[in-house]
């Protein structure tokens, strides 16, 4: 189990923690009694805790830190960049030379041809101002009715109120009265886990896109429904990949009702599933792109929104028309954080660091796979440098177990920190998603602690009972 309690002496970082910190995404009872894991500094694909324990960050962090946690270059540009503008605005045509710059390599590097470039600090940050896009265009178009947004049952958005209500997790509604009107949630595109006794994946791939069409009519087609927002490869969901097949169906439906197609990139972005983005490995042809996390490795917080010409040309004529687009951030574009961001596109083009990812997919994919015959294994998925590994309580019906009381998920979580490597369990669906600098050594050593965890966690159940085999 993880050890946090152990530092609840005196003025530790621990109790401090618990008397000032309010945490994301945390019970905060269990935290009064457990505390945090405070984690003081990072090498490579590695982090110590303030007790001087290493271990392997096998999420990248939060999905995000493409580099590794130590790169002396994205240090020295910070601090050339705060030495020679430390903040500055892009309110009222105000700019300067780090987001003019970046914007410029970001369209560069778009998978479909875009027009501008929006700032914002994060994912959700993004997302949230693509909502605001989406009413604002249609209201210049003359359309003040089509304002409906797809997005689908279980892909994550972020936390915003909008980027909330579009994620489809329940965590994210439950006690916050989301999501808000508007939005809707179509069939979550998990094979293994709705596709029908029986049907193929293409057959699912295409009830899919068949269910999403009903929805549409159901809510007042072309009139009423704007758009549709997905991840290419769900990450917080479960690291889920669509069936062969499933974008190019989904993206003909929202042709045929004259919905945009925005891309949500912010994990899938930079190399993570193979290619730079995740459009170009789904063949997803965007109106609108989101990216952050990876954008800058996550030395610093940034976001993009990416839009083309036609959702550009309605947004600049409905600006003209009232006197001003009314959306920003003070830190749109922070000159900081877009000169680290490019610096991070730098390393990544002269260090092959896609290129890298690519190979050691292969490598990768073999160790999720290699756990398709764990007696508690389901699922082994993977794409690129991000994977899954369900667990089950039955691998021929798929039943699993019951999360609050038995937490198989929890209990692999706990496990893999006992032995110095981080993973995020969503569920009992186990993601790992490490540093694109990871190399093959490295991920033998991740995957064999994984592995560790997994054994112990089945003795576990075993010696109490909950699992036959």
């Amino acid at each position: 189990m993880n050890d946090v309690s152990r530092s609840f002496r005196g003025n530790s970082n621990a109790s401090r923690d618990i008397a000032h910190h309010l945490h994301p995404y945390t019970n905060f009872k269990k935290h009064e009694t457990t505390g945090p894991l405070t984690i003081v500094r990072g090498r490579g694909v590695y982090v110590m805790d303030d007790d001087g324990k290493e271990y392997i960050e096998g999420m990248a962090g939060l999905w995000s830190a493409a580099l590794g946690f130590s790169n002396e270059r994205l240090a020295t540009v910070a601090y050339e960049q705060m030495k020679q503008l430390p903040f500055y605005h892009a309110f009222n045509q105000r700019s300067h030379e780090p987001a003019i710059n970046l914007a410029e390599k970001l369209k560069s590097m778009a998978p479909v041809e875009m027009s501008k470039v929006f700032f914002a600090n994060s994912g959700s940050e993004a997302n949230d101002t693509v909502v605001k896009m989406v009413w604002y265009m249609n209201n210049a178009l003359g359309r003040p009715q089509k304002k409906k947004i797809v997005s689908r049952t279980k892909g994550y958005h972020g936390v915003t109120v909008a980027s909330a209500s579009l994620t489809g997790l329940p965590a994210n509604h439950r006690s916050f009265d989301l999501p808000i009107q508007g939005v809707l949630h179509t069939t979550c595109p998990h094979f293994y886990r709705f596709g029908n006794e029986g049907e193929t994946e293409e057959q699912f791939a295409t009830r899919c896109a068949e269910e999403l069409e009903a929805l549409i009519i159901k809510e007042g087609g072309a009139d009423q429904v704007a758009a549709m927002i997905a991840e290419p490869v769900m990450g917080a969901g479960g690291v889920i990949v669509p069936p062969k097949g499933y974008y190019e169906k989904i993206q003909a439906v929202c042709k045929k009702y004259d919905m945009l197609f925005i891309a949500d990139e912010v994990i899938c972005g930079f190399g993570r599933t193979g290619n730079v983005w995740g459009s170009q490995t789904m063949n997803i042809k965007p109106d609108i792109l989101t990216c952050a996390k990876a954008l800058s490795a996550s030395f610093l917080p940034i976001s993009a929104v990416m839009v083309n010409e036609k959702v550009y040309q309605a947004l600049m004529s409905e600006s003209d028309k009232i006197g001003t687009w009314g959306h920003g951030f003070t830190y749109s574009g922070h000159p900081v954080a877009a000169a680290v961001a490019l610096e991070a596109q730098k390393i990544y083009d002269e260090t092959d660091l896609f290129g890298h990812a690519k190979r050691m997919s292969p490598i990768f994919t073999k160790h999720v796979q290699s756990f398709a015959d764990h007696p508690l294994v389901g699922e082994a998925m993977s794409i690129g440098m991000m994977g899954a590994i369900e667990i089950v309580a039955d691998k021929k019906t798929k039943t699993p177990f019951d999360l609050v009381a038995v937490g198989a998920g929890l209990r692999v979580y706990n496990h893999a920190v006992a032995r110095g490597l981080f993973i995020r369990n969503m569920g009992d669906r186990v993601a790992i998603c490490p540093p694109l600098v990871i190399n093959e050594t490295e991920l033998d050593d991740l995957f064999g602690r994984l592995r560790q965890a997994f054994d112990a966690t089945l003795a576990d159940l075993k010696s109490e009972g909950l699992f036959k085999g």
